[in-house]
């Protein structure tokens, strides 16, 4: 097997209200692990792709063979996003950044608030289901984009520092169709600890 679901760094409800214990169930035992079960059936026909990390499986998958590029795309990519995904939410989160990655918001966004604003709406302006990222590039630079269903950053070479799942499953059992609530109340939980890790 190449990839295992990791588990949930908190419990289910550590981060209610903000997202509830119910939606963090279904989300991490149901979908992520579909992800990573479709991943590793896929990798079975071409067990040398198994060797490779999900990063580097992801950053290469114009090469993956054609029979699997489109099942690992979709999978490994949902396992890679929300392995993310966990790791930058914590209970009691939320405030602003600080330290170097705090000093290139405010450089590159003007402000913290001008960031959130630009993940908001790239969050609420993807159609249908997909993710919404601050990234950063090989040279450190930052920027935010959306992008659908579960496809990757680490695709067009690009770090992943943070982001907002906003398929259905990740909100809908609280939110219903209020996107943008979802998206306001997830900034309360961000680990700016573990972000912070990650951009370094």
């Amino acid at each position: 097997m190449a990839y295992e679901l990791p588990p949930l760094p908190y419990a289910f409800d550590a981060l209610e209200p903000h997202i509830d214990a119910k939606t963090m169930e279904i989300h991490h035992d149901k979908h992520h692990a579909a992800y990573v079960n479709n991943a590793n059936g896929a990798l079975e026909k071409h067990p040398e792709l198994a060797k490779k990390s999900v990063e580097d499986l992801l950053r290469g998958i114009s090469s993956v063979p054609e029979d699997v590029r489109n099942v690992l795309r979709n999978n490994a990519g949902g396992h890679s996003n929300h392995s993310i995904f966990w790791t930058i939410m914590a209970p009691h989160g939320g405030g602003a950044p600080s330290g170097r990655l705090g000093d290139a918001i405010k450089s590159t966004f003007g402000s913290y608030d001008t960031l959130k604003e630009q993940l908001q709406k790239a969050g609420v302006g993807q159609f249908g289901s997909g993710w919404a990222w601050l990234l950063a590039d090989s040279g450190g630079k930052l920027s935010v984009k959306s992008y659908p269903n579960q496809d990757s950053p680490y695709m067009e070479n690009l770090t992943p520092i943070f982001g907002v799942d906003v398929w259905e499953h990740a909100y809908y059992l609280k939110y219903q169709n209020k996107r943008a609530d979802y998206i306001a109340a997830w900034f309360n939980t961000l680990n700016w600890k573990a972000i912070e890790a990650r951009y370094h």
